[in-house]
């Protein structure tokens, strides 16, 4: 089976997963209310992300049967990924401690360092700068922030599946341009069923993603980085500049909400792409925003990062840079009003 035949039969499974998702959460009164954190007027059904989990999840599967994945890698993703999903799932029908499900991530992060073998040989500036085991801890740190900032980027119209498919075919193409042996292939597959989801999500939202996706891309994105840290950094830091949108955002705003005195996990709506979509007065100009970023701006940085003309860790700064000035321009981390 081709790689083209598996990833449109993929989206059509989520596609009418997301279909079958909507009338289960609209039965089960499974909906978002707007409130004053919102970044929507209208009371939405959530959890359609199961869809892209089941999909992706069951095309993994037919990856490894046919020998397009590697048997270890899948079933690290699988596991890893499910556990997720499914706290995530949770969590969307009855709330889970934030302590909780926090010690959850951190057991799953570990779980994948160790299945991945570890990262100790990691060297950073050709080279001239080695980790050693404090590698382990960082990509630790990394899987568990990228998940949750993921799910903290999920707040309008198309975002995070706008992101995730950008991500993967961003760094599938420079996979196949790069003759890598990383499985392109997962990452198409992955655009594929986020895509079948993306229909019912944006311009309009009919069904909203859930914590079940949400955390779930970001876990699998991020598994999918590490993996490709294992082979060449300079793919690493491919991955870190595609993602630059949401790394950014999350994380400056929220240093800038911690040293303003408020706690981690304060539900809020001052993100740079939260302020934009207010400002604007859409959630849709903010998205193909998103889009327009990654496809001429941090596209053509990844590529140029594998290409080693540049120390691609030099790359990221500049890729980040004006990402940066644009969380400061619309406020990110600002208490509204002030």
């Amino acid at each position: 089976m081709s790689i083209l035949l598996m990833a449109i039969v993929s989206f059509l499974v989520a596609f009418f997963l997301v279909g079958y998702m909507r009338n289960y959460a609209l039965k089960r009164n499974i909906i978002d209310n707007p409130n004053e954190r919102s970044s929507h007027s209208t009371p939405t059904p959530r959890g359609g992300g199961v869809a892209v989990v089941v999909s992706y999840l069951l095309g993994l599967m037919l990856l490894i049967y046919l020998g397009y994945l590697s048997q270890h890698i899948g079933l690290t993703l699988i596991s890893a990924g499910f556990t997720i999903a499914l706290l995530g799932f949770l969590d969307d029908h009855g709330h889970i401690n934030a302590l909780a499900r926090l010690a959850v991530h951190f057991l799953v992060a570990i779980g994948v360092v160790v299945s991945l073998g570890g990262f100790s040989e990691v060297g950073l500036f050709n080279d001239s700068l080695q980790l050693g085991w404090f590698a382990n801890i960082i990509a630790v740190l990394f899987l568990v922030w990228l998940l949750n900032l993921y799910n903290f980027m999920d707040g309008i119209n198309g975002i995070a599946s706008i992101e995730a498919i950008t991500a993967t075919l961003s760094i599938g193409g420079i996979y196949l341009l790069f003759a890598s042996d990383l499985s392109s292939q997962a990452l198409f597959l992955l655009a594929a069923c986020t895509a079948g989801f993306l229909l019912w999500n944006f311009p309009k939202a009919r069904i909203f993603m859930g914590d079940a996706c949400s955390g779930f891309l970001g876990l699998v994105l991020g598994i999918l980085a590490l993996i490709a840290l294992k082979q060449d950094v300079a793919l690493f830091c491919a991955w870190l500049i595609c993602l630059g949108i949401f790394v950014v955002d999350a994380t400056f705003t929220l240093i800038r909400r911690v040293i303003n005195g408020h706690k981690m996990y304060d539900a809020h709506r001052s993100h740079a792409y939260q302020y934009a979509s207010r400002k604007y007065n859409s959630h849709t100009v903010v998205t193909f925003g998103v889009l327009a970023l990654n496809v001429l701006w941090l596209l053509p940085l990844a590529y140029l990062a594998t290409q080693h003309y540049i120390m691609p860790e030099f790359l990221i700064l500049i890729a980040y840079t004006p990402l940066v000035f644009l969380a400061v321009y619309f406020g990110a981390g600002k208490t509204e009003n002030a």
